[in-house]
């Protein structure tokens, strides 16, 4: 049985002042354009939806806290318990990615020996990666349940596990958390291929 939720305030759950996540016009024709591309297309989808987004294969993370130049993140800097969000952005131009909120990632540290075959291949040192953004009204995922090893959305209580494909263990998020395979540049997490899914909320 899901255990009730009491929903914070507007304003409080990272979701840029929109009230429980709602989105504006604009951010409603982007998420349908990335929808469309990812249903009609599959992995081809996919492929076109991480160009929209502009995330590409190769690039960083920089804290969404981050100011002046970015630094990339290295594996050692995500501490264990306390998820991160980041924007990914180009090593070489020094972009950051932040032009959409459907860009935003959070990296998360776990025992590296509770990976498991599916989950293993798709980690860095310890990290893994998932959009940043609940798959119920697009609220920041951005709290851990340490006792359960959970991600946590504040905004509706939505729980995802990191070390099951980013799934739903409650809450009234619809759907898995996607997710994206991290690799090594050296120490620094680097993005080594697209999202797994479309991100956010799929709203009409």
């Amino acid at each position: 049985m899901k255990t009730p939720f009491s929903p914070l305030k507007a304003g409080a759950c990272g979701c840029d002042g929109e009230p429980e996540g709602l989105i504006d016009d604009s951010r409603r024709r982007l998420f349908r354009i990335v929808t469309g591309i990812a249903v009609g297309a599959g992995g081809m989808g996919r492929a076109l939806a991480q160009a929209e987004l502009s995330i590409q294969n190769g690039d960083r993370f920089v804290k969404v806290t981050a100011e002046g130049d970015p630094v990339a993140l290295r594996a050692a800097e995500v501490p264990p318990g306390k998820p991160l969000l980041v924007y990914p952005f180009d090593p070489v131009s020094k972009k950051i990615r932040n032009a959409s909120r459907l860009s935003k990632l959070v990296l998360v540290r776990v025992d590296e020996l509770d990976l498991d075959a599916d989950t293993k291949p798709r980690a860095a040192g310890g990290v893994l990666a998932f959009s940043g953004l609940c798959t119920h009204a697009g609220c920041d995922v951005n709290a851990w349940m340490a006792k359960t090893k959970r991600l946590l959305c504040y905004c509706h209580g939505s729980q995802y596990d990191p070390l099951a494909s980013g799934k739903v263990t409650d809450g009234p998020a619809p759907r898995s958390l996607p997710w994206l395979p991290l690799a090594l540049a050296g120490d620094e997490l680097m993005v080594a291929g697209p999202l797994s899914a479309t991100p956010g909320a799929l709203t009409t």
